[in-house]
């Protein structure tokens, strides 16, 4: 699942909340993903050793490290609040790109060691043990809580528009999935085929290490100022062409900035106005582009309208 596909969270304006309103959202929905993971994550490991199934004890882990990534997005949504400094003079978004990045990273580690954990069952199949049925009961009760959660999570995340609670919440939504496998796993092997269980522990294992991958791999790209998609790309080249004044725009360029996006661009304008008049029309388009989309800082840069660009000019050897 790759953070960009979603387009509810992807909007080009974000008029409705404020930066503090974002960060109050992102705490209140982390908290109570904490609350919910430290009650399952306990159920689970302590039922899943007593009922000897090593697939609720791996969900159980999985819920665990839930715990710690939510540490992690907390930490993370404090500090990315502060304001700019001397030596951040964009400010602190990225502390969410690089929380993000963290989840990911999180996600892989766990996968790897319940694959092992699950390999390791399979070379030996007569020493997996029959589950007792209370395990059934336990999956199917953290199937419903983890999903509840991811819904709830996502929901404030296309709210306040944040990659990094949408992270976040995926995260809960692979729990779910993970606890779906799971309770297939526990039936097999109440059924009578006892191989099921770690086979089901050995698929979760790889949907983490898969989400966990595709996490850290889209974060390390935001981290290397990745541009925004065109169509937000688009949407503020034309706020800056509806700006009075301004007849052209090109060399467009974005990169993300946490959520929010860093923007630079080529103002066309009248070569007989003032500087002053120029500085004007930029500064107008500027503020609107800020304004209208989740843009942090807009570089402008004044070119003359028809007249020659040596800013483009290939100068000679």
């Amino acid at each position: 699942m790759n953070l960009n596909e979603l387009d509810d969270t992807e909007d080009t304006e974000d008029t409705e909340h404020t930066p503090q309103e974002r960060a109050a959202a992102a705490s209140r929905s982390t908290w109570v993903s904490v609350v919910v993971n430290l009650v399952l994550s306990t159920v689970q490991i302590v039922v899943g050793v007593w009922a000897k199934s090593q697939s609720l004890i791996a969900d159980g882990i999985h819920s665990l490290s839930d715990l710690v990534a939510d540490f992690v997005v907390l930490f993370a949504n404090h500090h990315s609040q502060k304001d700019a400094d001397e030596d951040h003079p964009y400010g602190h978004q990225r502390f969410e790109t690089a929380a993000s990045l963290v989840l990911g990273l999180l996600l892989l580690a766990v996968g790897v060691g319940m694959v092992w954990s699950a390999v390791v069952k399979l070379e030996n199949p007569e020493s997996v043990p029959q589950v007792h049925s209370v395990a059934l009961w336990v999956a199917g009760g953290a199937l419903v809580g983890k999903e509840l959660l991811f819904r709830y999570m996502l929901a404030v995340a296309k709210k306040v528009k944040s990659s990094m609670l949408v992270a976040n919440a995926w995260h809960a939504r692979s729990d779910a999935a993970s606890s779906l496998v799971v309770g297939v796993g526990i039936a097999g092997n109440l059924a009578g085929y006892p191989i099921l269980d770690p086979i089901a522990a050995l698929i979760v294992g790889f949907m983490v290490g898969k989400m966990g991958w595709e996490f850290g791999w889209d974060a390390m790209h935001d981290l290397m100022d990745r541009a925004v998609d065109e169509q937000e790309v688009q949407a503020i080249r034309q706020t800056l062409l509806d700006t009075p004044g301004v007849a052209g725009v090109h060399d467009v360029r974005t990169r993300k900035m946490g959520d929010m996006v860093v923007v630079d661009a080529h103002l066309e304008v009248d070569a007989q106005i003032t500087v002053e008049e120029g500085h004007d029309i930029a500064v107008e388009a500027r503020q609107r582009v800020m304004q209208r989309h989740r843009v942090l800082n807009l570089m402008t840069h004044v070119d003359p309208w028809r007249k020659p660009d040596r800013d483009h000019t290939v100068q000679p050897k």
